[in-house]
This record gives structure tokens, C-alpha cells and sequence, in this order.
């Protein structure tokens, strides 16, 4: 059986997993629906996500769910590229990178500026006094991440990674925002980096820019 994915395509972790998928060039389906409108949800979701959150994973039966168990699963079971690093300190390195945006990132880049600043902005109801209190988080959280970059081209080392794949979906949306971009722009490392990552093909097309260049 191919490997099914389930949540909707606007969602991050989503896009994290399909990312994954894509460069491991894993055929798989997925179950899309509103993870804000429970009455869109599939019937047996709560026993598959008992959090009611995105993604879910099955593969032959197996079920899993969070985003980095999947996106792990999906590497390690499944022929391609290896999307982690050799050596301990690169996979550590990569680890890093994936706890700063989970647990400093997403939050202040995605939904205290972006959500603010695009989504709420496109009808005048931009919280000002949030996406405010977000941009210090923000910026202190692309200075942590460039300083795990270095010189490298990845996080983790020489190869696009897991962490790679974590980081992505976040950076499009968030320098959607003005302020994300320019904030962006002041660590050139890092700018650097989404340059090169923001253009590969799984990227751009789970974050839906078939059309970008």
C-alpha cells in the first residue's frame, strides 16, 4: 500500500512531511481536511491524532503521528537520499535546528507575523501590538539558527536534511511579511540559505509555488 498522509496542504508540519516524501520520491496519497472545522475532520481522527493536530502518517498498516517521528520514519524506511547526517555532531547540529523552530520559531515567525501581517492584513485586522512583540523573538531565533548554519550550505552539514525540510515551510511564509523579509536580509548566511532551499523542487511545489522561480 502506498504510505498516506493525512492534514491539509496549508498547514507547516504538513508541508514539512510532504517535503520529506518528495525528496525521499515516496509515492504516497493524502487525506486532506480543515483542521480548524471539526466537522471536516476524518471519523476515526481522534484516534489517529489524540491532540487533533497535523500530520498523520500510515504506512502498511503502521500508524504515526508527530511531525518529526513521521518525518524520521519516512527517511529511515524508505529508499533515496539520506536526509540525515553521518557523523554525530552533523545529526545533533540537525537536531538543534529542528528544537529552535519548533520551539522559538514557528510560533513568533508564522502566526504572530505572517498570520498578522498577511492573513489578518488582508482585511485591516493586523494586531499591530503582536506581530511587535513577535519581531525580537523572531530576529533572536534566525540569529540562533545562523549561527547553527555557519558556513554551511545546510543545517547539519554539506546535504539538504531533515532539518532543511523543518526549516522550509516556516521561512515561506514568513518572509511573505515585509518584516519577516527584512529581517531575513540581515543575516545573509541564512539569506543564503533560502535562497538555495526556497528554490529546490520538493519546496516549492508543497508549499504550492509550481510557478515560482
Amino acid at each position: 500500500m502506498k504510505p498516506i498522509l493525512f492534514g491539509p496542504s496549508y498547514s507547516v508540519y504538513v508541508r514539512i512531511a510532504k517535503i520529506v516524501l518528495a525528496e525521499k520520491g515516496v509515492d504516497h496519497d493524502q487525506v486532506a481536511f480543515d483542521v480548524f472545522d471539526h466537522n471536516d475532520w476524518p471519523a476515526d481522527w481522534p484516534q489517529r491524532q489524540p491532540f487533533g493536530q497535523v500530520p498523520a502518517f500510515e504506512h502498511d498498516g503502521f500508524r504515526l503521528y508527530e511531525t518529526r517521528a513521521v518525518t524520521r520514519y519516512v527517511d529511515e524506511a524508505f529508499a533515496g537520499p539520506s536526509l540525515q547526517p553521518d557523523s554525530p555532531q552533523g545529526r545533533a547540529r540537525m537536531e538543534q535546528a529542528i528544537s529552535v523552530l519548533d520551539g522559538h520559531g514557528y510560533r513568533p515567525m508564522v502566526w504572530d507575523i505572517y498570520v498578522q501581517r498577511v492573513s489578518r492584513g488582508k482585511t485591516g485586522e493586523s494586531d499591530e501590538a503582536v506581530i511587535a512583540s513577535a519581531l525580537p523573538k523572531a530576529e533572536r531565533c534566525l540569529a540562533a539558527l545562523a549561527e547553527i548554519l555557519g558556513d554551511g550550505d545546510y543545517f547539519g552539514g554539506a546535504g539538504f536534511s531533515l532539518a532543511d525540510a523543518q526549516a522550509a515551510p516556516i521561512f515561506d511564509y514568513f518572509v511573505k511579511a515585509p518584516e519577516g523579509e527584512d529581517l531575513l536580509e540581515a543575516q545573509a548566511p541564512l539569506a543564503g540559505w533560502w535562497a538555495r532551499v526556497g528554490g529546490r523542487e520538493s519546496v516549492r511545489v508543497a508549499c504550492e509555488r509550481m510557478g515560482a522561480a
